[in-house]
């Protein structure tokens, strides 16, 4: 019987999609990241399930819905009785780390984690609200005891080398390390994105996406240094792929690299995500190791809570049958048969709002009148977008009042409606925009291609 593959989990804060060459980036910023996705699984169309911190998080670790989780807003605790994959990995045999920001206990305690708190995770080497009790260059974490740890370097540095030190330790027993980067977040402190000396600078005047290109926001100020945290990003995933090396341990250890959801630049809203926008909702993610090897570019849409019940089946552990999400190792096969062709998504804190997004369309809507920290769903919701992403790709021209995409429209509202009763939510009214007919435009038949 083959021994039990380890798994690396690299999980960033905040990262688009299109800040990777293999996304069509030209400034080279993630190499090993590229080659990753190139020589195992590279999820292409991968989407956030909740485009916040703490509810992201909160899904990723137990694969429900952020409505399932009671964490459906940032400042909430993961509640003791929501299993977790320490604790699923735990039952497996394995050993558990968890390293860097958490953000699913008391906002009371920035920085320790009480041990009811850590989701079951073994060893400790965290923060709860790392973009508080830390900054570019002055780390702070705290370990199981709850005392702090002062790291040296950047960072991202510090807590690869946390890292490293953890794999290195743990060799005897197959073990589960999540390790979560506050990067490429920005420091709340002073809403700067503080890159490692001298990198910013790199990439200043550089290429802009073109939604942050053409819509206004803090794009021109803050990429450089918000490139440059990717870059350094980068270079730890290297070294950790390089630790795994030299270890002999690479080919028996499940590498994931993702993110909890993108980033905006204030183009969409009045900060940096919290919207059913690409921008905010599309992440990177690949997988190296065993069961991902030469699996190739997958193009179906695939979901952050697609993430845990993957990672459960490619250990060989039972996908418990309550996660909402679905393993892709099929997909790595070629097997696509009674995968969806959407992706849900749910929106809090800016507003209640819920999305769906097909390859061709995203059909969103919101909650009039009521505060987005104030309930996590409602009874009754307004439409807000329809993009048709083949022609407009950076979501540029809202359709939802163009009278010719009424059948367009039709459709994705039941998608959005089923996808709504499928993740356990009461069905909502969905209250129609009024329409404009504008001279010559043609309407789109709801057989069309893509839909």
């Amino acid at each position: 019987m083959p021994p039990k593959p380890n798994v690396v989990f690299f999980f960033t804060d905040q990262q688009r999609w299109d800040t990777t060459g293999i996304h069509g980036n030209p400034l080279d910023l993630t190499p090993n990241f590229d080659r990753v996705a190139l020589r195992g699984t590279h999820c292409y169309n991968t989407f956030t399930c909740q485009p916040v911190c703490a509810p992201a998080r909160a899904s990723l670790q137990t694969g429900l819905y952020a409505t399932h989780t009671d964490v459906w807003s940032n400042g909430k605790i993961l509640p003791a009785d929501k299993k977790t994959l320490a604790q699923y990995y735990r039952e497996a045999g394995y050993t558990t780390g968890y390293i860097g920001k958490w953000h699913l206990s008391d906002n009371s305690l920035a920085g320790p984690v009480r041990a009811e708190e850590r989701g079951g995770y073994e060893y400790w080497l965290a923060a709860n609200l790392l973009e508080f009790t830390s900054d570019a260059y002055d780390t702070v974490m705290f370990d199981n005891d709850m005392q702090a740890v002062k790291l040296p370097g950047y960072r991202v540095d510090a807590i690869t080398d946390a890292a490293i030190d953890y794999i290195d330790g743990h060799q005897e027993q197959p073990f589960f390390l999540f390790l979560s980067y506050l990067e490429p977040h920005f420091q709340n402190s002073r809403d700067d994105y503080p890159a490692p000396d001298g990198y910013a600078e790199r990439y200043t005047g550089k290429w802009t996406p073109p939604d942050l290109a053409a819509l206004p926001g803090t794009a021109q100020r803050h990429l450089p240094g918000y490139y440059g945290m990717v870059k350094r990003l980068d270079e730890a995933f290297g070294r950790i792929l390089d630790t795994l090396k030299s270890l002999n341990l690479m080919d028996n250890t499940i590498v994931v690299f993702t993110s909890d959801h993108g980033n905006h630049f204030k183009t969409r809203n009045a900060e940096y995500k919290r919207s059913c926008h690409e921008s905010s909702i599309r992440i990177p993610l690949a997988f190296h190791g065993p069961g991902f090897m030469g699996g190739g570019r997958i193009e179906k849409l695939v979901s952050l809570l697609d993430v845990p019940p993957t990672l459960l089946d490619a250990c060989g552990i039972e996908v418990p049958e309550i996660m909402h999400g679905r393993s892709i190792l099929p997909l790595t096969r070629h097997e696509a048969a009674g995968w969806p062709e959407e992706v849900f998504i749910q929106i809090s804190e800016s507003q209640i709002g819920r999305c769906v997004r097909t390859a061709r369309w995203k059909y969103s809507v919101y909650a009039p009148g009521l505060n987005g920290s104030s309930a996590p769903g409602s009874d009754h919701y307004t439409e807000e977008f329809l993009y048709d992403l083949y022609a407009d790709p950076y979501e540029l021209e809202n359709l939802i009042d163009h009278a010719g995409y009424l059948e367009v429209k039709q459709v994705m509202r039941e998608r959005l409606l089923r996808r709504l009763s499928e993740a356990g939510e009461a069905p909502p009214t969905i209250e129609a925009v009024p329409v404009k007919q504008a001279q010559g435009q043609r309407r789109l038949a709801p057989n069309d291609k893509y839909l």
